[in-house]
């Protein structure tokens, strides 16, 4: 492959990521993180979280794998093997895939890197991300002193794909 894909995540203590279409926390230091992570590049994501947005990301390319989706703003590809075709012939080194559960899970093998940014907690979650720490081809390669927001910690993580 021509192109890096990259996941991004905000995970709990479980690797739960989200509840009932919801993201279990909203920590500024984190969205900042992804906007600086995404700005100028492609993210790829599932038709949930297209629709949990209140419009397309702005000055990103938003690629959105969904069978049934029909939408304008975004390019929508049907499977993976068309969203792989479009990433060899499209113009992108980092593409980002940014949610939900079956689209990480789909796409994890493919990534090279997972930036995770890891709450101190554990929510109730019913959608998760695959826990790295168990998989012996993900090695976390760094990790940030842990931050507060309000009663929340957290932390950033790395990892690299060794698969």
């Amino acid at each position: 492959m021509r192109f890096k894909l990259k996941a991004v995540v905000c995970v709990d203590l479980n690797w739960g990521i989200g509840y009932r279409g919801k993201l279990l926390a909203r920590i500024p230091e984190d969205m900042r993180l992804f906007r600086r992570l995404t700005l100028g590049k492609t993210v790829i994501m599932g038709r949930g979280t297209f629709e949990s947005l209140p419009a397309p990301l702005e000055a990103r390319v938003n690629i959105v794998l969904s069978r049934s989706l029909n939408a304008n703003a975004v390019l929508v590809c049907r499977s993976l093997d068309e969203l792989f075709l479009r990433l060899e012939a499209y113009p992108a080194d980092d593409v980002f895939v940014i949610g939900g559960e079956a689209i990480y899970s789909q796409l994890l093998p493919h990534c090279t890197q997972a930036y995770v940014t890891e709450i101190a907690a554990r929510f109730d979650a019913d959608r998760h991300f695959a826990d790295l720490n168990q998989d012996e081809s993900w090695v976390l390669r760094g990790k940030s002193d842990y931050k507060t927001h309000h009663d929340l910690r957290y932390r950033f993580l790395e990892y690299f794909h060794n698969g």
